[in-house]
C-alpha cells in the first residue's frame, strides 16, 4: 500500500523560510508524480507544486519563485522548500501522488485524480 506523510509545518514570521517533507512508501519516490497541494480555513484546496518521474517540475503560478520542490531518491522523500512566505500561504499542506503529473494538475490543479493523499501539516505565515 503506497501512503505519503508529510512534516516540517510550523509558524513562521512573513518573509521567512520552512521546508516540508514528504516521505513515500510502499513505492519509490520517482515512480509516479509527488506534489503538493494546499487548503486554507474556508478556501478551496490549490495545487501548489509537482515533480514527475523523470524530473519534470510544475508549479502553481503564485508560488512560482518562491517555492521549490525537489526530491531525495535514496530517502524516498520529495521536499517543498518555501521562501518569502506571505500571510496567504497560511493553510494546511498536503502531499499528494498520482501516477503522472497530469493526475495532480489537470483542470487547474483539481487534484481529483490523485490517488494517494496524506494527512497534512500545518503551515502558519504570521507578523
Amino acid at each position: 500500500q503506497i501512503q505519503v506523510v508529510e512534516s516540517g509545518g510550523d509558524s513562521v514570521q512573513v518573509g521567512g523560510s520552512l521546508t516540508l517533507s514528504c516521505v513515500v512508501s510502499g513505492t519509490t519516490v520517482n515512480s509516479g508524480c509527488v506534489g503538493w497541494f494546499r487548503q486554507a480555513p474556508g478556501k478551496e484546496r490549490e495545487g501548489v507544486a509537482a515533480i514527475a518521474t523523470g524530473g519534470s517540475i510544475y508549479y502553481a503560478d503564485y508560488v512560482r519563485g518562491r517555492f521549490t520542490i525537489y526530491r531525495d531518491n535514496a530517502k524516498n522523500t520529495v521536499y517543498l522548500q518555501m521562501n518569502s512566505l506571505k500571510f496567504e500561504d497560511t493553510a494546511m499542506y498536503y502531499c499528494a501522488r498520482g501516477r503522472i503529473c497530469s493526475d495532480l494538475t489537470t483542470d487547474d490543479w483539481s487534484g481529483r485524480r490523485v490517488t494517494t493523499w496524506g494527512q497534512g501539516t500545518q503551515v502558519t505565515v504570521s507578523s
